[in-house]
């Protein structure tokens, strides 16, 4: 018995994850994201799934990033119609991000002249398919395949998928992988019955600064960008990167280690997405977060925060004297209301951009992190003068030594590992790392390609 591995998307990129695997009798997609950055291919994200969706049994999630839960509600458009598997937080923030691109996605078929990827009556069409799965329960999701979650510390709900079929033969696909120790979260689990494995690389080429030093260094650019006067600016994913500028914002005020200013939380969605981590933080927390939340009562709200949810407590920031501390979206600085306080701020050469997380190429916060002294925001050319501080630690994936950590883990079960959800450049480093350090054997795989795993092979079709 074998089962069957086709990569369909995160094969050579870092967005746009969706794998199919294939059993005697079922068949199971894992993950439906959308292909993000400057270089999107539009037959990826508009054109025809490559495989026919009415023959899926079931979609298995990973997390809720729009790279991972992206195209989801096309599938249902285009016929799917089996069960779709993620955990209870997943499910929430999932709801919120789909429901939060429509708006995005109806302005970008306006311009292309198309339409829309998908509309709300499709979001909501598409949950009506969910059925919520926690962790470290076997599950049969399709005729002779089971599926079994372990959580993987990147961001809330957050979970590797173990597919297994009626012969014991398996294969991982780990999503992403959280950059442990987090604040927050719970430390990534090893994988280690899996006959194959798929995982994620998008640092795979790089190093992380020390996890213990990257608080100290959040504080002391802090202190730094406030003593010169000015706003400072942070461009913050709305899932979890947000929540933890937040958390540790919060530890500083009450600390008395940084001087008490306003901060303004300047998303609709973060607002929401810090609603579900508040929901959720008492069981999916790791043991101390969730000790401190039933302490404080919110680990994430303190005095000098103000969450302006609609444009108009939004235009009134700008009202309020410096020095302040403006956190928005999007992370990317390719969208959102960030841009427009770019326009406003980057100008000033008092002002202070501080950049906490991944910048995809082409993206205007690429740009600017490379030392960019003009860039595009919103369609408008700013002059950038303020002080850049680039803030790596902050990262929610794994590092390449963390990476092999995980790989390493997987052993001596995993006959093969397949390097994916990365730039080429890093897919092919960690691939040629795991295999010089590990001796395993390592693929990095194109896209469209099959591969058959049995107990004892794997090889592609």
């Amino acid at each position: 018995m074998a089962l069957r591995l086709s990569f369909y998307g995160g094969a050579g990129k870092v967005t746009g994850s969706n794998f199919l695997i294939e059993g005697k009798q079922g068949r199971v997609l894992v993950d439906c994201g959308v292909e993000q950055g400057a270089h999107v291919c539009e037959e990826c994200v508009y054109g025809p799934f490559p495989y026919d969706v009415k023959t899926i049994d079931a979609l298995v999630i990973t997390h809720a990033h729009l790279d991972h839960v992206g195209r989801i509600p096309k599938l249902v458009k285009d016929g799917f119609r089996g069960k779709i598997y993620m955990t209870p937080p997943t499910k929430d923030l999932a709801e919120l991000i789909l429901h939060d691109s429509i708006g995005i996605l109806s302005e970008e078929a306006d311009v292309r002249g198309i339409s829309p990827l998908y509309v709300a009556e499709d979001v909501d069409k598409t949950f009506s398919l969910v059925e919520t799965l926690d962790y470290h329960i076997e599950k049969e999701v399709a005729p002779g395949l089971s599926v079994y979650l372990r959580n993987t510390g990147h961001i809330l709900g957050s979970a590797s998928v173990r597919i297994t079929d009626e012969e014991g033969v398996s294969v991982a696909l780990t999503g992403d992988i959280g950059n442990s120790p987090s604040p927050l979260l719970p430390n990534w689990e090893p994988v280690t019955d899996a006959d194959a494995l798929v995982m994620e690389s998008v640092y795979g080429d790089r190093l992380h600064p020390l996890l213990s030093g990257r608080t100290a260094a959040l504080k002391d650019a802090l202190h730094r960008a406030l003593k010169r006067g000015g706003t400072v600016l942070i461009p913050a994913f709305s899932l979890e990167r947000t929540q933890l500028m937040l958390y540790e914002i919060s530890n500083f005020f009450s600390d008395g280690s940084l001087p008490k200013v306003p901060v303004f939380l300047d998303s609709p969605l973060a607002i929401k997405v810090t609603s579900v981590y508040e929901k959720w933080g008492s069981s999916y927390f790791k043991p101390e977060t969730e000790d401190e939340m039933r302490r404080e009562g919110s680990i994430f709200e303190f005095p000098f925060l103000k969450m302006t949810s609609s444009r108009t407590e939004s235009s009134k920031i700008e009202e309020t004297p410096n020095p302040k501390i403006i956190i928005a979206g999007a992370g990317m600085s390719h969208g959102g209301r960030i841009g427009g306080w770019e326009a406003r701020y980057l100008p000033d050469p008092k002002t202070t951009l501080l950049i906490v997380g991944y910048q995809a190429p082409g993206s205007p916060g690429r740009r600017i992190q490379e030392g960019a002294r003009k860039v595009r925001v919103n369609g408008e050319e700013i002059a950038a003068n303020a002080t850049v501080e680039v803030l790596g630690g902050w990262s929610a994936h794994a590092d390449r030594d963390e990476l092999l950590k995980f790989a390493e883990a997987t052993l001596p079960k995993t006959k093969a590992i397949f390097v994916a959800i990365g730039e080429p450049s890093a897919e092919r480093f960690l691939a040629q790392r795991i295999y010089d350090y590990l001796g395993v054997r390592t693929v990095v795989p194109e896209l469209g390609q099959t591969w058959e795993i049995t107990k004892d092979s794997v090889k592609m079709v």
